[in-house]
């Protein structure tokens, strides 16, 4: 929409700049530079990739909008609090590598994602592949496009003719076993299959995309939903916490799917992982 087209054009500029410094690292072998982040052992993984391409991401920002507020997940932007900086009229959300484990060990498959929130909404959303130059943007409004096509989430109703992606967050005890005990509900109900490809971004484009009828996963940050949320949505699909709840801009379960698969997915999620 044109309201937004300057936004939505420095979301797509400062992904493509963070992007190419991510696949620059990559394909130069430089995965295995790394440092391990404090509170998490050797599960949480950051590198220079992440760093250098998170504040070239925030320099594009800052030219274009240098009075919004920037929440980044290596700390490059605002430094304020999470409480402060997300609560802004105008803020942005940036991941400058999702999958960084696959990135890593030499898997060619992260993704990087901008976001721009307006008064609490998510407005423009920015996912993309960078190795594979595959862009999935939206705008509130404005539909989901990839490729120049607009992206529609799949039409099935039902779960035995869908594929489910999941993650897990670094936890390996309770959460980890709930999220197992989803996956194995969703294989007797006869999905199928189930992918898990290690970078919620992209997981939520393709579910934008109909390749997957639903994503799952017990606990993500905001960078890691806050643009695919919007792609799903604007792409005709639902996305909540596990349990069904309105998404909050915190860190959080997300269930997102074609709408059609949702309260079927709920069910199992409420199952699995009993509400607080």
């Amino acid at each position: 929409m044109d309201r937004w087209k300057a936004e939505l054009e420095t979301a797509l500029a400062a992904a493509k700049v963070g992007g190419g410094i991510a696949a620059g690292y990559f394909e130069a072998g430089l995965a295995a530079d790394v440092k391990n982040a404090e509170g998490e052992g050797s599960f949480n993984i950051v590198t220079k990739a992440d760093v250098e391409a998170e504040r070239a991401i925030v320099d594009v920002i800052k030219r274009a909008f240098p009075g919004h507020a920037i929440y980044g997940e290596e700390g490059q932007g605002d430094v304020e609090g999470a409480a402060a900086v997300l609560s802004s009229e105008d803020v942005w959300i940036i991941d400058p590598v999702d999958g960084t484990s696959n990135f890593f060990h030499g898997v060619p498959h992260f993704g990087i994602s901008v976001a721009y929130y307006h008064k609490g909404e998510a407005t423009v959303g920015v996912v993309g592949s960078p190795l594979h130059d595959d862009w999935y943007s939206a705008v509130r409004g404005g539909g989901a496009w990839r490729k120049g096509k607009r992206a529609k989430v799949s039409p099935t109703a039902r779960l035995d003719e869908s594929l489910v992606a999941f993650g897990y967050f670094y936890d390996r005890g309770a959460m980890m076993e709930a999220t197992l005990d989803a996956c194995r509900e969703i294989l007797h109900r006869k999905s199928h299959g189930l992918r898990r490809l290690g970078a919620a971004t992209l997981d939520l484009g393709l579910v934008g995309t109909g390749a997957f009828g639903a994503f799952f996963e017990y606990e993500l940050a905001p960078w890691d939903f806050a643009a695919g949320r919007l792609f799903v949505e604007e792409a005709g699909g639902r996305v909540t916490t596990c349990h069904g709840d309105p998404l909050p801009l915190a860190k959080t379960s997300v269930l997102a799917s074609n709408g059609l698969l949702h309260d079927e997915l709920v069910e199992i999620m409420n199952e699995s992982f009993k509400k607080p």
